[in-house]
C-alpha cells in the first residue's frame, strides 16, 4: 500500500508537469524484501533486496520508471540504471507507534524491560544505548502488517517507524513520539522518493528530471557517498543527519556497535554554494553515487559527494572499520 501511495504521488507530480503525458501504472510486484518475512533484513544479506525484480523489469523495457524510497537503493546501481529524480523529502525522522494501552507516554516513560519493535539495526543500537532498561525485537512486515501486530497483540510495547511512511499513508496521527537526531540519527536516504530509470534513456531522463528537488539531492549525494565509502548496508549500524542552511551543507555521520556500546560520531560541513552552468556534452550524465541531477549545478553535487567520503574517512581513521566488522561478524552469527 505505501509503495502504491509513493507511485502514485510521483504519478500526481509528472502529470501536472506534463498534462499529455500518458501515464501506467504496471502491475504492482513482489521483491524478495516483500517474500522473506520472517527472517531479520540484516540476515538476507542480497544488497539489492527491494530492487532487484524492479530493475529487471525497467532492463526489459517493460516499464520506463520505478518508484523507490531512497533508502532501499544501494549506493553503486547496477551498469545502465540512474536515479533519474529525488523528490522532495518528507520528514526524515524516525517516529515511536505505542501499543494502545501506553498512549500518551514516550520511550523513556515505558516500564522496565518494556519490548520495543524495529527490523533496523541502526534504530536499535542507538536506542539500546539511550534505553538500556527497554527491550528490542525484531518485527518484520509492511506497514500495515507491523501496525497491525502491535495493536492486536500484547508482544510489544511500541514500535519504531520511519515518519515518513506514517505520514504518507496518512497515519500521522498515530505517532506518539518522534525521535530527534539527537536520540536517533536516521537513515541514508530515509524519508526521500527516488525514480530509477535506464541510464541512456535521455527522453524519460530528461523528463524525470524536473522532479529533483536540489536540497533533497545534495544531502542524499552526501549521505550516500558516506555510506559508500563505510561499505555499510543493512546489515551494519550506519546512521546520519544532514542540513543546508545558508549555502552550507552540514552532515553528521555515526557508526555503532549492535548493542550501542560503541560508537563513532563526527560532523563535517562545505559549502554547496554554486551557480548553475550550462554543462553540454559528455558531463551531463555524470552519475554521484548513483544520482544523475542534470538541473543541480555540478560542482555543489561534487562538493557534497566529498563531504561524505571525507566524513566517512575520518570516522575510518578513528576505527569505525574495526567496529563495523564486529558488527557485521556479530549479525551474521545472530
Amino acid at each position: 500500500q505505501l509503495a502504491r501511495i509513493q507511485t502514485d504521488s510521483v504519478v500526481e507530480m509528472l502529470r501536472e508537469l506534463y498534462p499529455d503525458l500518458r501515464i501506467e501504472i504496471a502491475v504492482a510486484m513482489s521483491t524478495t524484501g516483500d517474500k522473506i518475512l520472517d527472517t531479520a533484513l540484516s540476515k538476507i544479506g542480497e544488497k539489492s533486496l527491494f530492487t532487484k525484480e524492479l530493475e529487471n523489469a525497467l532492463e526489459r523495457n517493460e516499464v520506463d520508471l520505478v518508484v523507490h524510497s531512497l533508502k532501499d537503493l544501494p549506493t553503486s546501481l547496477p551498469p545502465g540504471f540512474t536515479i533519474g529524480a529525488v523528490c522532495k523529502r518528507e520528514n526524515p525522522l524516525d517516529a515511536v507507534v505505542f501499543h494502545p494501552k501506553n498512549y500518551g507516554k514516550t520511550l523513556s516513560l515505558l516500564p522496565e524491560k518494556s519490548v520495543i519493535g524495529t527490523s533496523s539495526l541502526r534504530r536499535a543500537a542507538q536506542l539500546k544505548k539511550k534505553f538500556p532498561q527497554l527491550e528490542f525485537r525484531d518485527i518484520r512486515g509492511n506497514l500495515n502488517t507491523r501496525l497491525k501486530k502491535l495493536d492486536e497483540k500484547e508482544d510489544f510495547s511500541a514500535i519504531i517507524l520511519a515518519a515518513a511512511g506514517l505520514k504518507r499513508m496518512g497515519w500521522e496521527n498515530r505517532i506518539g513520539q518522534l525521535l530527534s537526531p539527537e536520540d536517533c540519527l536516521y537513515a541514508v536516504g530515509q524519508g526521500a522518493l527516488a525514480v530509477e530509470v535506464r541510464a541512456k534513456d535521455q527522453e524519460i531522463l530528461n523528463m524525470v528530471s524536473a522532479l529533483h528537488d536540489a536540497d533533497t539531492v545534495l544531502r542524499c549525494i552526501a549521505e550516500r557517498a558516506f555510506m559508500k565509502r563505510l561499505e555499510g548496508g543493512c546489515s551494519v549500524p550506519v546512521a546520519v543527519n544532514t542540513m543546508l542552511k545558508d549555502g552550507q551543507l552540514y552532515l553528521t555521520g555515526a557508526v555503532y556497535s549492535l548493542d550501542g556500546s560503541d560508537s563513532l560520531k563526527e560532523t563535517m560541513q562545505t559549502s554547496v554554494n554554486y551557480p548553475q552552468q550550462n554543462e553540454d556534452g559528455p558531463n551531463d550524465d555524470v552519475q554521484h553515487v548513483g544520482i544523475t541531477a542534470k538541473n543541480v549545478p555540478g560542482q555543489a553535487q561534487e562538493a557534497a559527494e566529498n563531504l561524505g567520503v571525507e566524513l566517512a574517512t575520518l570516522l575510518l581513521s578513528k576505527g569505525a572499520k574495526h567496529i563495523l566488522s564486529v558488527a557485521r561478524q556479530l549479525n551474521d552469527a545472530r
